[in-house]
């Protein structure tokens, strides 16, 4: 088979060769913007002149039988034609005629594919926008049921302070908020065409590039045809959004697991979202949660793949960057679907809300409480710890915890103790006090459900 460029060479290459070298195994996904993208162009075309009406006609309405055919999945592609520029060219001139061969004017597969996947991912982020936010509302409504389910709160893996489970809930929200604004902002950097930049230097043609611009429903152009065709820091933005939602996920996905095991038993996974074992019929193994937490690799492989891809290319189109699509539609495919049966999991999940508060009350988690007490009665907060770690070490050594120790063992300690110390030891009062901004007091949690709830209602997509 000829190729489309093949005037000056004399030789063609074996299939393996071309096999290797095609991109249509992958960028097949484009079709639907490569086409929208010619439907553009060619009416840029039509507008400047550069073809006749009849010619702009018959090519739309050639890309448009092909769009309808693309979207019934009725298109075959071949590794021959090598990538899905090539591929359409040469269907559209098979459906219409030599007439298809002058839809190329103006442009080159530089610029176009680089359009195809500014089309591509500003259609796939502002999806993923939806899903963030579906996330976002399952975590609130799971909240708004959990303000004074209490928790144990966590560093080092070691039990700190009792916190609200909703509290906890939250921290998530917002980490989702700032993804959520970090691929909304990137959207400013993918709605820019790079259509009509040509291969690297413009074009001879009287094009006009805002227009097609402007069809495409993009803000602007790129300034620079260089930069237009050789940028893909867009795409590498991409990437580092998704690795950081994903990091996220993965965070939650570990607590799920752990929250989920019978050690813990905070939580119940619902079984939609858990496997069972092909040799001990009792497990029930949180297999999505695992699954989004290893999947999180694939969107840091895909990042680090492309940067080290771009690290050493000069201007302006290589070769080496046809390898920056498969990790983009991977990471696309690993986001949607992990952000979906993340929003399942935490709308379908068991709160075990008195085995966690159980666990409040069998530790030392309230012993900030007490060097609180006697900081606010004057001891300096240093004194006041040394004081409290004794009296850890006291009920450790009695095989008890601070609410069980006799009232005469905290007098010992300290005169500044009063009999109200029971009542400040309780977890619902240690959690309920912590009511600084941001903090886990029930009222401070109530006001943050209520900010979100605002966040969210202002999420228009």
């Amino acid at each position: 088979m000829t190729k489309l460029w093949g005037g000056r060479f004399t030789k063609t290459a074996e299939e393996w060769v071309d096999a290797f070298g095609a991109s249509i195994g992958f960028d097949q996904q484009l079709v639907e913007e490569d086409i929208q993208g010619s439907l553009a162009h060619v009416k840029m075309l039509g507008k400047t002149g550069i073809l006749t009406s009849e010619e702009v006609t018959t090519i739309t309405g050639g890309l448009e039988t092909l769009l309808e055919k693309a979207k019934k999945q009725e298109l075959e592609f071949s590794v021959q034609n090598e990538d899905i520029h090539l591929n359409l060219e040469k269907l559209l001139i098979d459906e219409i005629g030599p007439v298809g061969g002058k839809l190329h004017t103006g442009r080159s597969r530089n610029d176009q594919v680089a359009t195809d996947m500014h089309l591509y991912l500003r259609n796939q982020i502002e999806e993923i926008l939806v899903e963030v936010k579906a996330l976002q509302q399952a975590l609130l409504t799971q909240a708004k049921g959990n303000v004074e389910t209490l928790i144990p709160g966590y560093t080092h893996l070691q039990r700190a302070q009792p916190v609200s489970f909703a509290h906890h809930l939250m921290a998530y929200f917002w980490m989702l908020d700032r993804d959520y604004d970090r691929y909304q902002d990137s959207l400013k950097r993918v709605n820019v065409s790079p259509l009509g930049a040509g291969a690297l230097a413009g074009t001879t043609f009287p094009i006009d590039r805002h227009y097609s611009a402007e069809l495409l429903g993009f803000d602007g152009i790129y300034e620079n045809s260089l930069d237009a065709v050789s940028d893909r820091d867009f795409i590498i933005e991409f990437l580092s959004s998704s690795s950081m939602l994903m990091m996220h996920l993965s965070r939650l996905c570990e607590e799920l697991i752990m929250w989920s095991s019978q050690e813990f038993n905070f939580i119940e996974i619902d079984d939609t979202f858990a496997t069972g074992s092909s040799i001990m019929p009792q497990k029930k193994n949180p297999d999505m949660a695992e699954l989004i937490r290893g999947k999180t690799g694939r969107v840091y492989g895909s990042l680090f793949s492309l940067l080290t891809i771009l690290k050493g290319l000069p201007l302006a189109y290589n070769k080496d960057m046809q390898e920056d699509k498969e990790g983009m539609f991977d990471a696309v495919t690993t986001v949607k679907g992990s952000l979906k049966i993340f929003t399942g999991i935490i709308e379908t999940m068991t709160v075990k809300k008195e085995t966690m508060e159980a666990a409040t009350n069998a530790d030392f988690s309230n012993a900030t409480e007490l060097a609180d007490y006697l900081a606010n009665k004057g001891l300096p907060f240093r004194e006041a710890h040394e004081v409290v770690g004794k009296l850890v070490l006291l009920c450790i050594q009695k095989g008890i915890f601070l609410l069980d120790l006799p009232f005469s063992d905290y007098k010992q300690a300290s005169e500044l103790f009063a009999e109200d110390i029971y009542e400040v030891l309780q977890p619902k009062t240690v959690v309920a006090r912590r009511n600084s901004a941001g903090g886990t007091g029930f009222e401070q949690v109530k006001k943050a459900l209520e900010k979100a709830e605002g966040v969210i209602a202002e999420k228009r997509l």
